[in-house]
């Protein structure tokens, strides 16, 4: 099968969430089990193209963003050795010093039209390339208008008549809503199509409607987030959703545990398996040292690697830190983003430091550390699609502390001391007490050595790899394959 990923993020290349881990591994797995699959993302001036031997094709391409006809070239280099990634270069929309907006998180004005261009570039790019994917693989509102185009404006192109489309919701909070006069023109779509059942969405122009109307299976990052965005989660599109309640599938996300992997990670200090976890001690001890706390193996020591966001439950870590505090408990948190979080938690730091420290640069090893060396790790998020970060504390043996929504209802299960089943702590409202007691519980349960070890041995022997999940990705393909197949072989008998 011919799969084509198109997102505004990729790892290596270019991360501001978890978006990115996706769509830089999933095609990795897909692979391995022999589809040809590539990518499409912008080419940022973030992007070193040296850094990854970037090379221009000789192609010279054009789309219009309303009247103006814009160039763009494409630049390609393999990720992992074997997977094509194409990069859409136009100085005008991605030759900045962001992804999305500046420091402050303002995003940029043009947005609107930046992701306009990239989803008409990729299709023009992908048949620049000759690469008839049977599947185009849409990851969130940066690319929705792809579907709505592939069944409007390009629906008598015979390049993707066999061409099926899947759109992913990685966060259904992002959903690039805008003036409806101005855009539909801008985006080339006729005014036929700005209905309620198609193109329109409460007055304004919706990328994400878009992709959630026009495209033929719907999926989104975990089970239960599938059913929480079909009722209040939704964020306006619920009612959509329901309307496509058949078309829509909950794939937990996985991740590479041949780069998440304490028995060989070369950013920790000494390295570790669930068979022998001793020297996760010294993690620990060493992470102490580089926060310039106490270093004492009876201290519970709180890790957290996060976006500054109030999704996040940034709100419930600051007012919880001075009471946690009290006790003999330390917070390492590493993370970047909202400004006010930002100030909020330097300030918490200036006020206990010999117990909480603060990393507002993003250190990729220094996140590897706090994995390997902390206790039980954060995450006492709003809503969060699937969570990555999680899953990785449980590859290290450190036990999350989550609020029991969207994807860390899939993944973490309350420990008992009745039966010494599960893999975290988790508490069902979110609620600053609710969150304070459950650290509160974590660390009474650490204070006793044998239930600790089983709560650890039960975080341990949680997998959750692509390798799981990439069977359902094939089977939700499939289904889209199978229902084109369908309609053209309807159409030809019409």
């Amino acid at each position: 099968m011919n799969i084509l990923m198109v997102a505004a993020e990729c790892v290596p290349f270019i991360k501001t969430g978890g978006l990115a881990d996706v769509v830089g591994t999933l095609p990795k797995y897909l692979k391995q089990r022999g589809h040809d699959v590539r990518i499409i993302i912008p080419k940022y001036r973030l992007i070193d193209g040296a850094k990854y031997n970037l090379q221009a094709l000789p192609y010279k391409l054009s789309v219009f963003v309303g009247k103006e006809q814009e160039n763009f070239r494409i630049k390609t280099c393999m990720l992992d050795g074997n997977i094509p990634v194409y990069f859409i270069e136009n100085l005008r929309y991605f030759n900045r010093l962001g992804v999305y907006g500046d420091d402050s998180g303002v995003g940029y004005g043009d947005n609107r039209e930046r992701f306009i261009f990239f989803s008409k570039a990729a299709i023009e790019a992908t048949k620049a390339l000759m690469f008839r994917p049977d599947i185009i693989h849409c990851h969130d509102w940066h690319t929705g208008l792809i579907p709505a185009y592939l069944k409007t404006t390009n629906l008598n192109d015979g390049f993707f008549w066999n061409t099926s489309t899947v759109y992913t919701i990685h966060n259904i909070a992002f959903q690039g809503s805008y003036d409806a006069a101005s855009t539909v023109p801008l985006a080339g779509f006729s005014w036929e199509d700005y209905k309620s059942d198609k193109l329109e969405f409460y007055n304004t122009f919706n990328y994400m409607k878009a992709g959630l109307a026009y495209t033929d299976i719907i999926s989104t990052v975990s089970p239960t987030y599938a059913k929480e965005i079909q009722g209040p989660a939704g964020k306006g599109m619920e009612v959509v959703l329901q309307t496509r309640k058949n078309d829509v599938y909950g794939i937990l996300n996985g991740i590479d545990y041949s780069y998440w992997n304490p028995k060989d990670d070369k950013n920790i200090v000494a390295n570790f398996s669930a068979d022998n976890y001793e020297n996760k001690k010294l993690c620990k001890k060493y992470l102490q040292e580089k926060c310039g706390f106490k270093q004492d193996e009876n201290a519970f020591m709180l890790g957290c690697v996060s976006r500054f966001d109030m999704q996040k439950g940034f709100d419930l870590i600051m007012d919880a830190i001075g009471k946690l505090t009290q006790f003999n408990i330390q917070i390492v948190i590493l993370g970047s983003g909202d400004r006010y979080i930002k100030d909020g938690m330097l300030y918490l730091q200036s006020l206990y430091k010999d117990k909480v420290s603060v990393c507002t640069d993003y250190n990729e090893p220094l996140s590897h550390q706090i994995y390997a060396g902390a206790d039980a790790f954060l995450m006492p998020s709003k809503f969060e699609p699937c969570g990555l970060s999680q899953i990785i504390a449980l590859a290290y043996g450190t036990i999350p502390i989550v609020n029991k929504t969207g994807g860390l209802a899939d993944t973490i299960n309350d420990f008992s001391t009745y039966n010494t089943k599960g893999n975290g702590f988790v508490f069902d409202f979110y609620k600053g007490e609710k969150f304070i007691d459950c650290v509160l519980r974590a660390y009474d349960i650490y204070k006793n050595q044998f239930l600790w070890n089983e709560v650890m041995k039960n975080a341990f022997a949680s997998e959750y790899s692509w390798k799981n999940s990439v069977q359902e990705y094939e089977n939700m393909y499939n289904v889209a394959v199978n229902r084109k197949t369908a309609y053209n072989i309807y159409q030809k008998n019409i």
